[in-house]
């Protein structure tokens, strides 16, 4: 359900109030912060494109979490999954490797329940995110820049150097989030039940970023098996090994592998979508001008696929867009100019923005279903 807040800025609330604004909605009370996880709310965007006023568009805000983003769900299912089966014990020790949200999410959750936690980053995690794990009391261990792969990756180091402090540290647990099995099932259990509830069924289509494919799986299992006739639509950075298409460096976080995990499942998808860096980006600064939503970049590439995907539809669509995290993490980079100049990203606005995303196309499922078995 859906929770709104008591306005608190009226005296006369009867005729200060907007629209279809409860008042006076009592918060729930929860035992920990892992409990408050998913009662986020859903916006619509409304001024961005013209294409909000033909189809709906609605956020999915996980950037409203306790710590910004969704990956948090992941690391409090996951840690209380180990808990049940004995691999993780009080006291012991959490070893991920994270560019930024999903350890976070576990420094929140191994805060809130007393574990020590360890998370490898390496030379491409900003300042910022790094702050905020140490904010949490996550120690940092880094992969140097001579770890880079021939595209300028680091997964596959910062994993090999997770597992080895994993097996070289007593009581140490290793959830490897690329990896595990469970971990569609944060998704399963809650993000998809939690859009059920919102849509009082299933919207026509729900927009999903690739990542780990942990809420890909998830959701498009509940989904697939329940409303078959919702379109599941895949999004990616341009770069990524994902679905098959050439590998090439990009600076976003948060989207993009080295390799195709193995919780990628191309028989979920209807549709997939490549985003650049470029227009990633420039949607991410057009959402905080627009509609007030200060996002992360993977939101920004997201909204392009869902705008681009909705263009071959004459009759309007109702679409479920998932916000991954909050766009706080990145104004050292994505929403700083002097770095955008330092990258060679020029954001594109207007007419120029809307023409790159009317161009955009679908990546054929042929290649993305060649992808996993390649």
């Amino acid at each position: 359900m859906l929770m709104t807040q008591t306005h608190l800025f009226t005296s006369q609330p009867s005729k200060t109030l907007p629209p279809n604004r409860s008042f006076l909605v009592p918060s729930p009370l929860f035992p920990d912060v892992t409990d408050a996880l998913g009662m986020v709310p859903i916006v619509r965007l409304n001024r961005m494109h013209s294409l909000c006023q033909q189809h709906d568009f609605y956020l999915k805000l996980e950037s409203c979490n306790p710590g910004g983003s969704i990956k948090e769900k992941n690391a409090a299912y996951l840690i209380r999954d180990a808990e049940q089966q004995g691999l993780l014990h009080p006291g012991g020790t959490i070893v991920e490797s994270s560019s930024g949200n999903f350890g976070i999410g576990l420094a929140i959750v191994g805060a809130a329940r007393g574990y020590r936690v360890m998370i490898v980053i390496d030379t491409k995690t900003s300042p910022t995110i790094r702050r905020m794990l140490q904010a949490y009391g996550a120690e940092l261990v880094e992969v140097p820049l001579s770890a880079a792969d021939a595209q300028g990756s680091m997964q596959v180091a910062r994993m090999q150097k997770a597992q080895a402090l994993a097996s070289e540290i007593p009581g140490a647990w290793y959830p490897c989030q690329h990896q595990n099995p469970t971990n569609p099932n944060a998704h399963a259990c809650f993000t998809a039940r939690e859009i059920e509830a919102a849509f009082q069924g299933a919207p026509d289509a729900i927009v999903i970023g690739i990542s780990t494919a942990g809420q890909l799986s998830g959701i498009g299992r509940f989904f697939k098996q329940r409303y078959p006739k919702t379109r599941v639509i895949g999004v990616d950075v341009a770069g990524s090994a994902i679905f098959g298409t050439p590998r090439h460096p990009y600076k976003m976080t948060g989207l993009g592998l080295s390799f195709i995990p193995p919780n990628f499942d191309p028989q979920m998808l209807d549709a997939a979508y490549c985003i650049t860096d470029q227009i990633a980006f420039s949607v991410c600064h057009t959402l905080a001008r627009q509609e007030g939503l200060l996002l992360g970049a993977s939101t920004g590439a997201i909204v392009a696929a869902a705008l681009a995907d909705a263009q071959q539809f004459a009759t309007p669509q109702r679409m479920l867009l998932l916000n991954p995290d909050r766009g706080d993490r990145y104004l050292e980079t994505m929403y700083n100019t002097d770095w955008l100049m330092q990258q060679s990203i020029t954001l594109l606005q207007g007419t120029e923005l809307t023409q790159t995303i009317q161009s955009l196309q679908s990546i054929p499922l042929t290649v993305v279903r060649r992808s996993e078995v390649a």
